[in-house]
């Protein structure tokens, strides 16, 4: 993962996309354990994910612990490579068989998870930046 110290600008920019990037995933994360049905397992369920009773919470802690991570910028290098994972999951069973409805219904409901793609990718190239715990402490 990339170093980031620059400026002033660029480091606020890169925390603000820490903060977008890792708020998503947390709040995506504890719906699942608020919303089951809808958001957690019985969406699993629904989407063809296996083993459901175990693949949702355990999608949910990673979305909380690493969306966390991010916001606070701490192991940022981890964090991103599971919500990686994630999001790559994510948009292969939830969005990409929405591509028989057509192009443009797809990117319309693939624009959150695309976005939070992108931005995992830059925060893997530029680091966790100046405004991190990760940076404090030197690391």
């Amino acid at each position: 993962m990339g170093k980031s110290g620059g400026n002033s600008r660029g480091s606020l920019g890169l925390f603000l996309l820490r903060v977008m990037v890792g708020w998503v995933f947390l709040s995506e994360g504890i719906q699942k354990f608020l919303y089951p049905a809808a958001q957690g397992v019985g969406r699993f369920h629904r989407i063809g994910i296996p083993f459901p009773q175990f693949s949702a919470p355990f999608v949910g802690i990673v979305e909380i612990v690493c969306g966390a991570m991010l916001l606070a910028g701490v192991a940022t290098g981890i964090a991103v490579l599971l919500l990686l994972i994630d999001i790559s999951v994510a948009i292969a069973s939830t969005k990409v068989p929405l591509l028989k409805h057509g192009f443009w219904i797809a990117m319309h409901e693939a624009r959150t998870d695309f976005c939070m793609l992108l931005g995992l990718i830059a925060i893997a190239l530029l680091g966790s930046g100046r405004f991190s715990i990760q940076r404090r402490r030197g690391r």
